[in-house]
């Protein structure tokens, strides 16, 4: 439903995007994750039509958005980070002049209606866009995106400005057009990510750096080659066993308290989960086990080891 080649894209000297290809599926949620500057503005700019590449292609439900730009653009609902809304105008108004733009197909006042509902702005209908709050004002754009019911929906930092019941709610639609909207949505909240989509594309300095699904980063983030068990064991038998573990390159003790429980810190030479050997390590022993647990990093965390490993791979 969305594929991009080789995309790049220059500004003068500054090489904004830099040779990316993706393709996303239809009916797929995916998250074009990094700091900012990485390039994911540019990147739905000339997805949408707004900029043209440097070189390579995009094309949106198999239509060439340079061959054919008003085609292309008919697929598409699209949150810029700065929607452009008519403050004098009620919210209804605006987004009856919107669908009639979109020359969208069935009843005007019916697909309004179902835009607002979706969005939370129903209540607001009568009210005048430039007294909304910010967040209301970004569900405003929401709904100008969707009101149409595209096949493809590109959203730049869909909950920037909402409050944190707004957000949840913003994030709850988004998951609900799964499967009947493909949703391109950009970020630099890692839990956005991992709460919404299925896949996240990783960006840094203009070029995709990482690909992978929620579950997959969310994986990462767990069993980075150290374990902590929490048990009662005498401290030196339990030491010499864990150690001799296979793929255990160091046990450490690393708290004691009262009644002798132990805490031990396993550390692995890969990336191993060694909890399956740890757990009959201590059964077979008859030792007290209170707790197992990997060691388990932020995704922030995990977000800056993608980055660093790009950037010492490209030097």
């Amino acid at each position: 439903m969305i594929r991009a080649e080789r995309l790049t894209k220059d500004y003068g000297r500054h090489r904004a995007v830099d040779d990316v290809s993706f393709s996303i599926e239809q009916g797929d949620i995916v998250g074009l994750l990094g700091p900012n500057g990485s390039g994911k503005t540019t990147i739905m700019r000339m997805l949408t039509g707004f900029f043209a590449p440097t070189a390579g292609t995009c094309s949106i439900a198999g239509i060439d958005v340079a061959e054919d730009p008003r085609e292309a653009r008919r697929c598409i609902g699209y949150l810029p980070e700065r929607v452009a809304l008519y403050p004098d105008a009620t919210v209804r108004r605006y987004l009856t002049f919107v669908a009639r733009i979109h020359d969208a197909a069935g009843n005007v006042r019916a697909l309004v209606d179902e835009a607002m509902e979706k969005c939370g702005l129903t209540h607001m209908a009568p009210r005048t866009i430039g007294k909304l709050s910010r967040g209301y004002r970004q569900r405003v754009g929401i709904a100008q995106a969707v009101i149409h019911k595209p096949k493809v929906l590109v959203l730049d930092e869909p909950t920037v400005g909402l409050d944190p019941r707004q957000i949840v709610e913003i994030r709850a639609l988004i998951r609900s057009l799964a499967g009947q909207t493909t949703v391109l949505l950009s970020t630099h909240i890692l839990p956005e990510v991992s709460i919404t989509c299925r896949r996240v594309l990783i960006l840094d300095h203009g070029k995709l750096v990482a690909e992978d699904t929620a579950e997959g980063l969310a994986e990462k983030a767990i069993g980075r080659g150290e374990t902590t068990v929490k048990l009662v064991a005498p401290e030196r038998e339990a030491m010499a066993a864990f150690a001799a573990l296979p793929g255990v390159s160091a046990a450490d003790v690393t708290g004691r308290e009262s009644g002798g429980l132990l805490t031990i810190t396993i550390a692995s030479r890969g990336s191993e989960d060694l909890r399956p050997r740890i757990a009959e390590t201590a059964v077979t022993r008859g030792w007290k086990v209170f707790e197992l647990a990997p060691k388990i990093i932020s995704l922030e965390d995990l977000f800056v080891e993608i980055l660093k490993a790009a950037e010492e791979k490209a030097k």
